[in-house]
């Protein structure tokens, strides 16, 4: 019994070590390939604004590329264009509070 309970405070910690370890190995890879503008070659065209959830295995997704918003239905069969609008211009001054 005893010897069950030293292997069991000896391999917790290191499990546990383990796991957030590979987290933060996985936050850290994720920011380095996706952090910089365009991934590893350039700019980004593609980003994905929102999505929401229909219904199981059905998604609405807003994508922005190339100064446009497109909105997508997305099911497991495949995904359809909705519709499409130019991305709105950014106000020059933000409303002021009264």
């Amino acid at each position: 019994m005893l010897e069950y309970l030293l292997r069991l405070a000896l391999l917790l910690p290191l499990l546990a070590g383990l796991i957030w370890g590979s987290l933060w190995l996985t936050r850290w890879l994720q920011q380095r390939l996706h952090g910089a503008p365009g991934g590893i070659g350039g700019a980004r065209q593609l980003q994905l604004v929102e999505t929401s959830l229909i219904a199981p295995g059905i998604k609405l997704a807003v994508v922005r590329f190339r100064d446009r918003e497109i909105l997508l239905g997305c099911t497991r069969q495949g995904m359809v264009r909705l519709g499409e609008a130019p991305l709105p211009a950014p106000s020059a001054t933000a409303p002021e509070s009264v």
